[in-house]
């Protein structure tokens, strides 16, 4: 792609950012009633979700793009991008009053807009290579699922400043079930993306089926308890194991780094063929963002 092209896909993407912020802006409808203390300790949690996930965007599209040596210029926008996001969310953090920002709504919604604009890149570079949508190029071409990770960061973060701001309502959905909703649906995509590079790793280690069964088990109580109070517990003790697994993904994934050909001495090599270190904490995300709507639907009920 010229570098013409690239600029006129950032200001596309810039223009698509600030309608996306406008229209939800438009349709979400704030509770005249100020804002609550669970609702500000609920708003710091999914920015910490929020951040994490940014910060796994930022490091994975880095290490894949430089590994593709930035052959297309607009390679280098999401790692741009994701930094923002990431200073955004660390911004909502330390936030504490229950107002929100119009820069942090408009970086969000950036996020948002680049996540999607690179999903349809990868979607192409699949379809692109010689056998176009087949097992081999789902395994090594530009990894299909990354990169909505960037683009649910943005929702999070969008999600978390509304919530600051008190109660509210959008599409007909209190904050807490809507929140609960994109975390079990994001749970489904992670899932369905270490699913698939687990079998190309033949699930050669009995510990890569974890990943790929607690997540939907976790989702599915997740989206129960925005229906059923009852199962509010068991998703509650759901969303605290995804967030070791998560944990304990990042470590497998270091020492299946280790396990490669000089090990971390060849990091600089190793870390670019071995499994992305920044992938497991995903799931570490999106259950803080889960713990976080359980409060919130406690609260709400």
């Amino acid at each position: 792609m010229r570098v013409g092209s690239g600029a006129s896909l950032v200001l596309t993407s810039v223009a698509t950012a600030a309608a996306a912020a406008a229209i939800e802006a438009a349709w979400w409808r704030p509770s005249p009633a100020p804002a609550r203390m669970h609702h500000a300790v609920a708003g710091r949690d999914l920015s910490k979700a929020a951040a994490l996930l940014a910060a796994a965007a930022l490091a994975d599209s880095g290490v894949e793009h430089y590994r593709g040596a930035f052959h297309n210029k607009t390679m280098a926008l999401p790692l741009a991008v994701a930094a923002q996001a990431l200073g955004a969310s660390l911004h909502g953090i330390a936030e504490t009053r229950p107002n929100t920002s119009t820069i942090r709504a408009f970086s969000n919604a950036l996020a948002l807009t680049t996540g999607l604009a690179g999903t349809g890149f990868h979607f192409y570079n699949i379809l692109k290579r010689p056998g176009g949508w087949s097992w081999h190029n789902l395994f090594y071409a530009a990894p299909i699922g990354a990169p909505m990770s960037l683009s649910l960061a943005g929702m999070l973060g969008r999600l978390a400043e509304l919530v600051r701001r008190g109660s509210a309502r959008s599409w007909g959905m209190l904050p807490g079930p809507l929140i609960a909703r994109l975390v079990a649906l994001g749970l489904a995509g992670t899932t369905g993306e270490a699913a698939l590079l687990h079998f190309r790793g033949a699930y050669h280690n009995p510990a890569m089926v974890v990943p790929v069964t607690a997540p939907p088990v976790a989702a599915a109580l997740l989206t129960g308890a925005t229906v059923c109070p009852r199962l509010a517990a068991p998703a509650r003790w759901a969303m605290r194991l995804l967030t070791a697994i998560g944990l304990a993904g990042a470590g497998f994934h270091a020492y299946g780094v280790s396990r490669n050909m000089g090990g971390w001495r060849n990091w600089s090599q190793n870390v670019l063929n071995g499994p992305p270190l920044p992938a497991p904490p995903a799931f570490t995300a999106l259950a803080l963002a889960g713990l976080a709507a359980l409060r919130l639907m406690e609260e709400e009920r």
